[in-house]
């Protein structure tokens, strides 16, 4: 099995950047898609943004569209979200997902293994 490992998250001001990694762990990301959730107190686990390793697809969450980028580096095997622009209401618990299927990236349900979640607040 692969388990995501993220980190970068941090405190910024608002109109600040972050970058947020997620690190395969045990089996390679190659064969997944992986996705960036984040959960904010009190409200559901959204998904945030996705990218398709193999053909390089990518799904942004209309709130984060022209702020976040999510990117992949094959060599490190790893999973990046630059978030530029950042605004108080993207404080949340960010997690890394990996599901199999690039149809199934908006259920939560469908997702095989989960990271531990790194806490991202943005003060105004």
């Amino acid at each position: 099995q692969v388990q995501p490992v993220e980190s970068g998250g941090g405190l910024v001001q608002a109109g600040g950047s972050l970058r947020l990694s997620c690190a395969a762990s045990g089996r390679t990301f190659r064969s997944y898609v992986v996705g960036w959730f984040r959960q904010a107190p009190g409200k559901e686990r959204e998904v945030v943004a996705a990218i398709n390793w193999s053909v390089y697809s990518t799904y942004y969450a209309d709130s984060v569209k022209g702020r976040f980028t999510i990117s992949r580096d094959n060599a490190k095997d790893t999973v990046y979200l630059q978030m530029n622009s950042l605004k108080p209401e993207d404080t949340a618990v960010y997690y890394c997902a990996v599901v199999s299927n690039w149809s199934r990236i908006k259920s939560l349900n469908d997702y095989d293994y989960w990271g531990q979640g790194t806490q991202v607040t943005v003060s105004s």
